[in-house]
């Protein structure tokens, strides 16, 4: 089984998926699922293709050609042991049931045909089990699968810049004045010892120049003959 994940960026997803719809059915594909979404500055839609594994590598190149291709991660399972392992079961539960019915048709009492057709019931349960699971491997290997997502950027509007009023700046411009104000005043309380310090001298200083020209001036000593 051939499996592969691609991430795929377009330039027009219009064009890219009608070019994919064309280039899956050449190939002789389908689509199993598919989503899409806008979101997150995104156009994406996500895809889940089935294809013959003999187109599988032709369909993968062909997809490079819807646009840039950013991730692609490629995986394969072996399952012919548990293909063939699922056969072999089952044809045993068959070979059981065809017992059984060949029983059911010899059996005479009623409590060997309740028996056997519970017992019938059950190997029929597993034959539809297993027949489900057969059935899923022989799909799985009929087709590869490729999950691709496939996107296109959006464009972004860009939001329009908000119209100020006059009173708006002026409400700002007192606030911005008191912010200010208030800055000036914490930073003089935060200087109050300078503030004091400088007070203080210059008290003493005014003061020792008051005392200085208010004492009276002492008379020079006469000279002796």
């Amino acid at each position: 089984m051939y499996h592969a994940e691609v991430r795929l960026k377009a330039a027009n997803m219009p064009h890219a998926m009608a070019q994919l719809d064309s280039l899956v059915q050449r190939s002789g594909g389908y689509l199993s699922a598919a989503s899409e979404t806008r979101a997150d500055g995104e156009w994406r839609q996500a895809t889940t293709i089935r294809v013959p594994p003999a187109q599988f590598r032709g369909l993968l190149t062909g997809l490079a050609g819807l646009g840039t291709i950013e991730e692609k991660k490629l995986s394969t399972d072996d399952v012919t042991a548990e293909h063939a392992d699922v056969a072999a079961r089952l044809q045993t539960k068959r070979t059981i049931e065809q017992q059984y019915t060949t029983l059911l048709a010899k059996a005479q009492k009623i409590k060997d045909i309740l028996d056997i057709e519970e017992k019938l019931g059950e190997v029929r349960e597993e034959i539809e089990a297993t027949e489900s699971r057969l059935k899923t491997l022989n799909n799985q290997v009929a087709y590869s699968t490729i999950e691709l997502t496939l996107y296109q950027l959006l464009p972004q509007s860009m939001p329009d810049a908000p119209v100020v009023s006059l009173g708006s700046r002026v409400v700002e411009a007192f606030y911005d004045g008191w912010q200010l104000l208030t800055s000036l005043l914490v930073g003089a309380i935060n200087l109050w010892p300078v503030l004091l310090l400088v007070v203080g001298s210059w008290w003493l200083w005014r003061r020792r120049r008051v005392r200085r020209l208010t004492s009276p001036t002492q008379p020079a000593p006469n000279a002796t003959s």
